[in-house]
């Protein structure tokens, strides 16, 4: 059946009618014979939802056909790698977020276009994002937060594998962690940034929720848990509240912890909820971790860098010499043009004794100024910087 080709032009906005959405505010209908004076009609309350489903749903597949002619204007319809464009996406979703007057919260309005967003890229071949496995983890929540669920997620063994897989093209991109809000950062991702080829293109920031699941559901038959060193961490004084004399054992992923829970009356994982659903798991208790607001941030790594989206951070690797002064010269020039430093961590460079490299997190986009004349400075004076990525600022 011939395709049918995107209108030359969207559609305007119909004003509302019986088979449409009222203008923006507008009360719904009423029926003179509604039972309290000035209360809705629910047939006409119902009519107008399916009306705008309806509407929604035809702006949906209108979407879906302009997002083909995406592809086609650069000239193929191969992987959707070759035309997906985060910067692209955050502007997009950073209108929503100026857009909402309410009533549905910025997150949920923005989740509901990632979705979309996703769907339609995914129209030729979705995306392939590798993360640390199996299903379950937190991990996964974050691919399916920054790339939606029509994105096709390879669930890996380790952080490693996870860089390895898209150095060697199996995956598109990777979603790595890299640092906790109540438990600093990750060592051993930075430290893969030593040797390793790829770009940062994203960051994910996950709010995150620990629970305790078990086989029975019954506090009283723990006698271990298992969960990944960060997340135990993260759940300390819970359980040395409530679990003082129960072992814990770290594994390599929550979902490891929750699959070895699964095959015995007496073990318990810490995870996310979802974990739960996954392993059939009952959860005993949650959420359990001492913080309210403990929030784990996600790098998305790739094999190309992508153009400033307008609200960028850029991460950058300083080698330094152990000599006086040596750090202060590399930061002078972005301290002089007031370029804003978000982060900054050490580590071994592994070349040589004494020898450090210095991962920094700056505003903006290595593109523009005055980020780009700051770097050309250190440059020029013979620092040594390696830019791993310039990225959009991560969207709630």
């Amino acid at each position: 059946m011939a395709e049918r080709a995107p209108p030359a032009e969207p559609r305007a906005r119909r004003a509302g009618n019986a088979t449409g959405p009222a203008p923006k505010g507008a009360p719904p209908a009423v029926s003179p014979g509604a039972a309290e004076p000035g209360a809705p009609d629910l047939a006409a309350v119902r009519a107008q939802i399916d009306g705008i489903d309806r509407e929604i749903q035809s702006l949906i597949a209108e979407r879906a056909l302009w997002a083909r002619q995406v592809g086609r204007a650069k000239g193929t319809l191969a992987a959707a790698v070759e035309y997906y464009r985060p910067e692209r996406e955050a502007q997009v979703l950073r209108r929503v977020v100026d857009r909402n007057d309410g009533p549905l919260s910025d997150e949920v309005l923005v989740r509901l276009f990632r979705e979309i967003m996703s769907a339609c890229l995914a129209q030729q071949e979705p995306l392939k994002v590798g993360y640390l496995g199996p299903e379950g983890t937190f991990s996964q929540q974050a691919v399916h937060k920054h790339f939606g669920h029509s994105a096709r997620g390879l669930p890996l063994a380790s952080v490693e594998e996870v860089f390895d897989e898209v150095a060697a093209g199996v995956a598109d991109f990777g979603v790595v962690p890299v640092e906790n809000s109540g438990q600093g950062t990750i060592q051993s991702t930075l430290d893969l940034f030593l040797t390793s080829p790829l770009m940062i293109c994203g960051e994910v920031e996950l709010r995150v929720h620990q629970y305790l699941l078990s086989r029975s559901g019954r506090l009283d038959e723990v006698e271990r848990v298992y969960s990944h060193g960060l997340s135990l961490a993260q759940c300390r004084n819970w359980l040395r509240q409530h679990l003082p004399q129960v072992e814990k054992q770290a594994v390599a992923s929550n979902a490891e912890g929750a699959r070895r829970a699964r095959m015995a009356e007496d073990a318990a994982a810490i995870a996310g909820e979802n974990a739960a659903h996954v392993y059939g798991l009952k959860v005993v208790a949650g959420p359990l971790e001492d913080h309210s607001d403990n929030t784990t941030r996600f790098l998305v790594i790739g094999r190309a860098s992508f153009p400033p989206s307008g609200h960028d951070r850029t991460s950058l690797m300083l080698s330094i010499r152990d000599q006086p002064g040596a750090l202060y010269k590399m930061l002078e020039p972005l301290a002089r043009r007031d370029v804003s430093m978000n982060r900054i961590e050490s580590r071994p460079a592994h070349g040589a004794l004494w020898q450090y490299a210095f991962f920094i997190d700056v505003e903006g986009h290595v593109d523009e100024s005055p980020l780009r004349d700051a770097l050309a400075e250190i440059d020029a004076s013979g620092g040594q910087v390696r830019v791993l990525g310039s990225y959009p600022v991560a969207v709630p």
